[in-house]
């Protein structure tokens, strides 16, 4: 449809100073939320717990909160309790904000916080000090209460952080065995979350909840989910921190050996600690974790490069030590000894230095020769202590280096067999015409029926479609040069480009839509697991930059006069017969693509105008690491009691 433009809405020559509008207070959160919260669906929403929970562990580790209590009530709010010594409520001392309550300015003033030098904090997460007033931005209401010298103080806000009244008391602390504290209540503002609502899901926020735990050792955090017909507690507090998160990420998994090699360390003058714990199993990814500060540091970083470094040093130089690996031998690469490898690598810095504003990588180099010295030291004893596992880990490693050059040897096999079949494309590859990978987009269709009818639906230009025959290799359950002799695993290599494995490169990726078209069944939802699974595991960076996606081809059709309606699932025939409460036509429950014609499949799932595509994406590593072991791996016990407890968010059920 042809966009009308006002001639109000142009702009005009004549631009002066009464042009220039200067955002004031928390205005520029509202008038651009994705900037401080990434973005205003689940994600951002979900964001506004972390960003409270975050100022109270960071209580924690200053050593002054010992407990901390989420709840999610049956209004919508969302109330975050702690210990802690409680926001400062003495007037703010200079400046614009002389004499309004310290408590009140960093509820209502972008960048103000107790985290920027001074002696409140040491070390801590949030480094920014946007958190809470982001929060008060973007709710309806906010509640705070802070407990000080005895006393309950109060102030409310409203409609996007204007105060109700000064911060004042409102009577002594209620018991409860404690004396400061701060609890915080806040209503989401459903005008900025429109997309998807202002829903908390608890599964959502029990896992970060529990990796908060995890990394902060004693700590105590309470669950509560008070919202009718959905009340749960759960309490996490880990006296071996990060040596439980390790066994809780392995339990899924075959471990290689029963016991956990963990070492902590110092640099005073650096300001630096590390808490570190490593344990192999007998699968065949790594799962390395990294944090600073408690933030997870998806793209690893520092501290990360510095581990790996001096686990390759340390295994090598026992492997030759012990005679395991002879003269003539080549070393072992880190690929090799990371294989089925899950590690923390927690570390707390003074002032930590994040590339980019998710917080991703960390780019302190000091952190590098701290963590890396730390390890060779430490690990180095390690494996002298326990020689049994400290065999394993090198038999495993060798295991490892000749599946290498097994899988080097498959994937030049590959490699020749594309270059003289001509282009070097899959035969079933019907490809699009478009040679810019930004704009083009690879249907991934099970079944040449299916197929058939999405190269009719298509558009030449830059939708490209590769048929698949059933399910493809579990990739969970096999290495590498196993996988690159299945057929339709090496199509979807060779039609992808960029590689595979250790290899892959996701800027020579020749599409940057890669869609998953399954049908709405059992069966076609195993076909998207498998899917995922390949490329979680094989084209993580593919899944990073946000190209994978699941296409929804609807459930549901009926008819509207003479019109026939989709609908994607029953979530939306339930919300169409609340708008048509006198609808009597019939649902048709749609079995298959296979059932539809090319025009329908066109409308309802491949046309960009009409569809609806499902964008893949990994918050979590950690998690992400964990679901794919239990989804997909070899216990069944650990995957029916996955199931059962998230059924009641499937409607948020991702990776």
């Amino acid at each position: 449809m042809a966009k009308t433009e006002s001639k109000s809405t142009k702009p005009t020559a004549d631009y002066g100073a009464k042009d220039i509008q200067v955002l004031e207070g928390l205005d520029p959160v509202r008038k651009r939320p994705g900037m401080y919260i990434g973005s205003t669906g689940l994600a951002g929403l979900h964001h506004l717990i972390w960003e409270v929970v975050d100022n109270s562990v960071d209580e924690a580790m200053a050593g002054f909160c010992t407990k901390i209590s989420v709840t999610l009530e049956d209004d919508g709010s969302c109330k975050v309790d702690d210990n802690g010594r409680g926001i400062p409520v003495d007037p703010y001392p200079s400046g614009p904000h002389k004499g309004k309550s310290a408590a009140e300015v960093v509820l209502t003033v972008l960048h103000a916080g107790g985290k920027f030098g001074g002696e409140g904090y040491k070390v801590s997460g949030g480094l920014h000090g946007v958190g809470v007033s982001v929060v008060n931005a973007l709710s309806k209401r906010v509640l705070v209460e802070i407990d000080r010298g005895g006393d309950r103080y109060s102030q409310e806000f409203v409609d996007g952080g204007k105060p109700k009244g000064k911060l004042s008391k409102s009577g002594k602390t209620p018991g409860r065995g404690r004396t400061t504290g701060t609890t915080i209540q806040f209503w989401p503002d459903p005008t900025i979350f429109q997309a998807e609502g202002v829903e908390f899901v608890a599964r959502t926020v029990t896992e970060r909840l529990q990796t908060m735990a995890f990394l902060n050792k004693g700590l105590e955090i309470e669950f509560v989910d008070a919202r009718n017909g959905k009340e749960q507690t759960i309490t996490y507090q880990y006296k071996g921190g990060i040596v439980d998160f390790v066994k809780h990420l392995n339990a899924s998994k075959d471990a290689l050996f029963a016991k956990v090699a963990s070492y902590e360390d110092e640099d005073e003058q650096e300001g630096m600690t590390l808490d570190i714990a490593l344990q192999w199993n007998t699968g065949y990814y790594e799962g390395i974790h990294g944090y600073a500060n408690g933030i997870s540091t998806t793209e690893g970083g520092m501290h990360v490069e510095g581990f790996k470094t001096a686990l390759t040093s340390v295994v090598n130089k026992y492997a030759r030590s012990k005679v395991l690996l002879k003269e003539k031998d080549d070393n072992l690469l880190g690929e090799d000894i990371r294989e089925g490898l899950t590690a923390i690598v927690a570390v707390k810095l003074r002032e930590p230095q994040f590339e980019g504003q998710t917080k991703a990588k960390l780019g302190n180099v000091p952190a590098r020769s701290f963590v890396q010295k730390a390890t060779n030291k430490c690990l180095e004893e390690w494996f002298e202590e326990n020689p049994t596992e400290a065999n394993k880990v090198v038999k495993k490693a060798i295991a490892a280096a000749q599946a290498r050059l097994a899988a080097k040897n498959a994937r030049n096999a590959v490699r020749r067999k594309t270059a003289l079949s001509g282009a070097g494309m899959p035969d079933k590859l019907k490809d699009c015409s478009s040679g810019k990978a930004e704009e083009s987009e690879l249907f991934i269709v099970e079944g040449d029926s299916a197929g058939g009818t999405a190269v009719d639906a298509r558009d030449p230009r830059v939708q490209a479609i590769l048929p698949i025959r059933g399910k493809i290799l579990n990739v969970e359950r096999a290495r590498l040069d196993k996988m690159l002799k299945n057929n339709e695993i090496q199509a979807l290599i060779t039609a992808i480009g960029g590689g595979v494995g250790e290899e892959f490169d996701a800027g020579k990726a020749r599409y940057h839509k890669v869609i998953a078209l399954a049908d709405a069944d059992v069966d076609g939802s195993h076909i998207r697991t498998l899917l995922l699974t390949f490329f979680y595991r094989q084209m993580r960076p593919m899944v990073e930059a946000g190209y994978v996606y699941i296409a929804q081809p609807p459930l549901y059709s009926t008819e509207v006069g003479k019109q026939k309606i989709y609908l994607k699932d029953d979530l939306a025939k339930t919300a169409f017969l609340t708008e048509n409460p006198n609808h009597r036509k019939e649902f048709q429950r749609l079995k298959g693509l296979g059932e539809m014609d090319w025009e329908e499949l066109r409308s309802t799932t491949m046309d960009p105008n009409t569809r609806t595509l499902l964008q893949v994406t990994v918050e979590e590593a950690a998690l992400a690491d964990e679901v794919m072991s239990v989804l997909m791996g070899d216990d069944v016990e650990s995957r029916k009691n996955f199931i059962q407890t998230n059924a009641r968010d499937v409607r948020n059920l991702d990776f």
